[in-house]
């Protein structure tokens, strides 16, 4: 293990984006932020400007370089990470953007996804990708980007353009071009992707009409992904790590063998559970996707999706203005003596794993005179418990592996009471480690090991043992069921309300 060398990890997540700076020791040196602006041109429409994700995340990577004061000779490599099936397609030749970033929370393509299920689709995509025929993935916003505009099909087919998920844009972006590349994490959420045969999927692309020739070559998630050019960070610096971020957190958790979990709570709630080198197929709603062994190569992982955790507070806060800040939700939450029966289905933009129902939308229910905005905070944090428990229990139960302890990282994983309430609901220990921006951190563990900053996994893991917190249940059955069942009340009503047309 080198010393003296250094990773620069950006990470591009859905509202910021951000830059870290990792010593050999796995320790934050340096760290630089820039939220973005998120645009809604209708309802259930989010997108992203390209040009400010480049600039922010550019902006941030220089930052972070000038306050870690290295030299050119101490970076050995950048690591990306990257919110996951946002998709945005440019000019090959000049690097523009043709339109405006589909996010991942973009729910246009319904109807297309309907009528793909309605035509007898689904169970064939299903067994290809591990996916369902839902908004959520990359590939009707492509299709929807084509069929937007006959010229941009003729652009595509002719080899004009490309297409990718973020880390594509920045890769292609610190290359000058250079470089149209994902690896197999990103690739894996695209509906494009044949999981076990590792490639772009010739029948999907037909089905989808997504001429091959946009696409981005697929490489190994820790290896070369071509160099940033000087112009860009002052140093001509190698990308050699590259992962979606709730892959890139799992990794940095230490979950590289099967049987190890995650959950990143974050702008939505992902949990993980890693499945080796055996994709197995979920009948429970959940997805069957990629992740990464311990030389970055390709592995498999259950995944159950919350698509609105740690939002939730962000509207409490922005949209309704309940509290100032979101680490006010904790003091919040533990004000009161319980939840006075107020829960919260927070399905702004449908619900996600296992229920999977797009037309869903956030359901308060239980509200009374007694009501406070106090209630409402907490019933957001509670929220986000009760759908990792929903998700993890569908992972025991199509894997067959009882799950023994939790790993957390993410924003709100810093919330004592939360993480409390967590191991609580689900009864095993919560641990959450000293660093929880294991996103960045496992972006970075993979353009290391890629490089020699660590001889191996089990080096990277070894040097951030230190100052983990853990969190035993105490919960009695009673409580826990009583809660759960409530909350599996509320679910079924904002699916009732969703489908009751």
């Amino acid at each position: 293990m080198t010393q003296k060398k250094h990773i620069l990890a950006l990470d591009q997540g859905t509202t910021s984006s951000r830059a870290i700076v990792f010593d050999a020791l796995g320790q934050a040196v340096s760290v630089a932020q820039r939220e973005f602006p998120q645009i809604y041109p209708r309802p259930g429409w989010v997108e992203h400007d390209p040009d400010a994700i480049w600039k922010t995340q550019l902006n941030t990577a220089r930052r972070a370089l000038r306050l870690a004061k290295l030299s050119a000779g101490d970076v050995a490599a950048i690591g990306i990470t990257n919110q996951r099936e946002t998709t945005l397609i440019w000019d090959r030749a000049t690097g523009k953007p043709i339109a405006n970033a589909i996010v991942w929370q973009d729910r246009r393509t319904t109807e297309m996804c309907k009528e793909l299920k309605a035509a007898g689709h689904e169970a064939d995509v299903q067994a290809r990708t591990g996916l369902v025929l839902d908004p959520y993935f990359s590939g009707t916003k492509i299709a929807w980007l084509l069929n937007s505009d006959p010229a941009l099909r003729a652009r595509a087919e002719a080899g004009e353009l490309a297409v990718g998920t973020i880390d594509s844009w920045l890769i292609a972006r610190l290359t000058n071009g250079a470089v149209h590349a994902t690896d197999p994490t990103n690739a894996s959420r695209t509906l494009l992707y044949h999981l076990t045969d590792a490639a772009w999927d010739p029948a999907l692309l037909d089905l989808l009409g997504v001429p091959q020739a946009l696409l981005p070559e697929v490489r190994a998630s820790a290896g070369d992904f071509g160099t940033a050019v000087g112009e860009h960070l002052g140093i001509e610096v190698p990308i050699a790590g590259v992962a979606g971020d709730q892959q890139a957190a799992l990794f940095g958790q230490g979950c590289w063998e099967a049987g190890l979990a995650k959950n990143t709570f974050g702008t939505g709630a992902f949990l993980l559970l890693n499945t080796g080198a055996e994709a197995v197929p979920s009948t429970r709603g959940l997805l069957t996707t990629t992740a990464c062994d311990a030389e970055g190569g390709l592995a498999y992982a259950l995944e159950g999706s919350v698509f609105i955790a740690g939002a939730a507070v962000q509207w409490l806060r922005d949209g309704l203005g309940l509290l100032d800040a979101a680490p006010d939700s904790e003091g919040m939450a533990r004000a009161l003596d319980d939840n006075g029966g107020v829960y919260f289905v927070p399905a702004f933009v449908g619900l996600g794993a296992p229920h999977w129902e797009p037309d869903a939308r956030g359901m308060l229910v239980g509200l009374t005179r007694g009501t406070s905005k106090e209630h409402l905070v907490r019933a957001a944090l509670e929220a986000m418990a009760y759908g990792t428990a929903e998700v993890l229990a569908a992972m025991e139960a199509d894997s067959g592996v009882e799950t023994t302890e939790l790993r957390v990282d993410g924003g709100a994983a810093l919330n004592d009471w939360l993480m409390q309430l967590q191991a609580d609901v689900l009864d095993i220990p919560v641990r959450r480690p000293a660093l929880v921006e294991t996103t960045a951190l496992g972006a970075a563990g993979l353009a290391g090991i890629a490089t020699g900053v660590w001889g191996s996994a089990s080096d990277f893991l070894g040097v951030q043992e230190e100052g983990a917190s853990r969190y035993e249940p105490s919960m009695g059955e009673e409580a826990r069921t009583q809660l759960t069942s409530q909350w599996d009340r509320a679910v079924r009503a904002a699916v009732r309300w969703a489908q009751d047309v």
